[in-house]
Formats: structure tokens, C-alpha cells, sequence
């Protein structure tokens, strides 16, 4: 989990290879084979293929140099399927021989994952799974290029409270591995800064939110935090508005993108916000490094960077670093991470022991005009 502005990426790029189908063979001398997993075409696609669009875009700029050692991306259609997703990690491991996998991209995913690549000692980084508890299990090949709900969610909460002015808040989840300790982030921040909190959750295999939308309209909240994904979520904010609830609508990283404003339609979705542990290159971004990679992929894939695409990109430039080392087994690249400190394109990539990434900002997007724009980091984010 989690995501998008001119935000066409989301639903972009698709074309460009082939998930792997079990038939690869061995990597050819000279090059290594680097996985990407990830739901490809499921439901929520739309904030994977944009990372898996970044690592590759860094994968192939890397090949352009000629180098001694070249990269093969492999894919991996996991379709948000934990168990179709340990499968996939066993034929990446087992016949398709990969050194390094980017991804999974989702935590429920990760969770089931994560065990298999630690008993084969394959090196994995994520670049969009956050739930707090991946980094509790003691793996030593696990890592991720982005903050976790243990910030993300305080991070929201607190601008809900400042930035946002609200002090009566509806949170609402979707029950799964990735919304609900989300949104448990935010209700237990929100109550250290004095906010009532009412609860309730939802089941986003359904279409009618009905119930739950009735318990809103009944509490007038001055803002509501949904934990989940773009399509619940985006069909949850047109039944709200359709109510004439008018709060203030908020979600976290896994509601990035143009999915959310398409769910819920235009004039509904418009003022929506959204925090991310990613930094987005929108048009209205300054700083070079972050434009000279938007235009790069602009060029790629004729749309936009969206959600996390410049964590992809960091998140594969961590093995490339590794392959330009020298380092080009599974044991030899993860002792090689341990010592990585670059500046990336989303931010300085350095981690910890556990493999939490150092780096902690959280920014907040608003949706202005039927696009995804950047009000700013969360904690100077304010609304006008």
C-alpha cells in the first residue's frame, strides 16, 4: 500500500513488459535479473504501476551506460493476492533466479511474503508498503524507501487538528492489513491533540455505504479520515457528498490517485486531501533533480509521475548502486544496502537496521481542478 496528478500515469505504461510467466531462464552472464512485484492489474493497480513504471525507467537509464553487469526487470502480477503473491515469490526465487526484488508493493502482501525472501536471503525493497509491523519481525533482507503509518497516520492526524482546523473527526476504515492500522494511527493521535473521534469501518467489497455514511451525517464532524484504497474510497466520498455531508474529506496514501476523483466524480472529489509518505514531481514542484526525473518519465511513458514512482525509481537505484559496486549476489547486495546514503529523487536514501528508511516527511496533496496538487509537507501545510 497506496498511489496522482495529471494523474493519466496511474492507468499508463502498462505495455512496457511482460510479468513473468515461469518460463525465464537462468540470468545471462553479464546480466543479473531484478524483480518487481505488485498488483499490476487488479483493482488498485493504479498505485503500483507507476513505481513499477520509476524502476524501471532507472533499470533501463542504467543499461543505456553500457555497463559490464546489466539489469533484467522481471515482473510480478501479484494482484494484491498474498497468496498468489508467495507463489510468484517462489518462482522469482526458484526459477527465475533474481538477486533483489522491488516491492511487494502492498502489506498484506509483504506480511506473507517476507518470510520466503528472509529463507532464501533475497533482498527486498518496497516502495509503497507502510504497515508498521513489517518492520517488527527481525528480517534482515526486508527494506522500504518510505516512512510508515506509525508516521504517516500521526502525521495526518496533526494536520487534521492544525492544518485543517478540525476538531471533531469521523474516522472510518476498510478493515484490512494496511487501512485499519492506518486509521488506528490517526484516531490515537487525534486524541492526544483533544479531537473527538467517532469510529466505523467498512467493507469495500460492497458498494453501499449507506450505513456508515448515515452515522456521519449524524455526527457533523468537521472532517473525515478514510483508511483504505482509491476505490472504496472514492465511492464512499461521492455517497457522502450525495448525503450533503460536507466535511472535510481526507485519506492516506492508498487514496492517491486520479482513481479517487474518477470514483467519486469531479465536483465531489474537489478539496479532497491526501497524505503520503511520497513526494510526488507535480508540475508545480521546483526542486531540479525531482523535474529533471518528472521529464524523464514524461518522455517514458507520455504521463505524469503519479504515487510513488520516484520511490520505484529510488527503490531500484538501491540495487543499481549495489550492481555498480561489484555486488551481484543476493548475500553480497544486501550487505551492500546496510551501507547505502544517496540523495534520491523522493528523498536521502539511508535505513536503519530493521530497514525502515531515515527519512520521516509526510506531505499532503489536495485535489484542485480534477488534478492531484501539493499543498506541502504536513507539518507546515496549511488550508487557506
Amino acid at each position: 500500500m497506496a498511489l496522482a496528478l495529471g494523474l493519466a500515469a496511474c492507468g499508463n505504461g502498462g505495455s512496457e513488459t511482460t510479468p513473468a510467466d515461469g518460463g525465464s531462464n537462468a540470468a545471462a552472464p553479464g546480466t543479473v535479473k531484478i524483480g518487481f512485484m505488485g498488483d499490476l492489474t487488479g483493482a488498485n493497480a493504479g498505485i503500483v504501476i507507476p513505481p513499477r513504471n520509476g524502476a524501471k525507467l532507472a533499470i533501463d537509464q542504467y543499461n543505456k551506460t553500457n555497463p559490464a553487469v546489466k539489469i533484467e526487470l522481471v515482473e510480478y502480477d501479484s494482484q494484491a493476492d498474498p497468496s498468489k503473491a508467495v507463489a510468484l515469490a517462489q518462482q522469482a526465487i526458484k526459477t527465475d533466479k533474481i538477486v533483489g526484488l522491488v516491492g511487494p508493493a502492498f502489506s498484506g502482501e509483504s506480511a506473507q511474503v517476507g518470510p520466503v525472501l528472509e529463507e532464501a536471503k533475497l533482498p527486498s525493497v518496497s516502495a509503497s508498503a507502510t504497515n508498521v509491523k513489517l518492520a517488527e519481525n527481525g528480517w534482515k533482507y526486508w527494506h522500504r524507501v518510505l516512512p510508515n503509518d506509525g508516521v504517516q497516520g500521526p502525521g495526518i492526524a496533526d494536520f487534521i487538528v492544525d492544518g485543517a482546523a478540525a476538531k471533531n473527526v469521523f474516522v472510518i476504515d476498510d478493515k484490512s492489513e494496511y487501512g485499519k492500522p492506518l486509521a488506528d494511527a490517526v484516531r490515537a493521535q487525534l486524541k492526544t491533540k483533544g479531537a473527538t473521534v467517532t469510529d466505523d469501518s467498512l467493507d469495500p467489497a460492497e458498494s453501499d455505504f449507506s450505513s456508515v455514511v448515515n452515522k456521519v451525517a449524524a455526527a457533523k464532524p468537521d472532517a473525515i479520515f478514510f483508511g483504505g484504497y482509491y476505490a472504496a474510497g472514492g465511492n464512499l466520498l461521492k455517497q457522502l457528498r450525495d448525503k450533503n455531508v460536507d466535511a472535510k474529506f481526507l485519506s492516506g496514501d492508498g487514496s492517491l490517485d486520479k482513481g479517487l476523483i474518477e470514483g467519486a466524480g469531479a465536483e465531489n472529489a474537489e478539496g479532497a486531501l491526501i497524505g503520503c509518505p511520497c513526494y510526488i514531481a507535480t508540475p508545480d514542484v521546483t526542486d531540479a533533480k525531482v523535474k529533471d526525473f518528472a521529464a524523464s518519465y514524461k518522455a517514458a511513458y507520455n504521463a505524469d509521475p503519479a504515487i510513488y514512482a520516484s520511490e520505484g525509481f529510488d527503490a531500484a537505484t538501491v540495487f543499481i548502486e549495489a550492481i555498480k559496486a561489484g555486488k551481484t549476489t543476493p548475500e553480497d547486495i544486501n550487505q551492500f544496502i546496510s551501507t547505502v546514503d544517496f540523495a534520491g529523487v523522493s528523498k536521502q536514501v539511508k535505513f536503519a537496521p530493521n530497514g525502515e528508511v531515515e527519512a520521516k516527511d509526510i506531505y499532503i496533496y489536495q485535489v484542485k481542478g480534477g488534478a492531484i496538487t501539493l499543498l506541502g509537507k504536513a507539518a507546515e501545510a496549511k488550508l487557506g
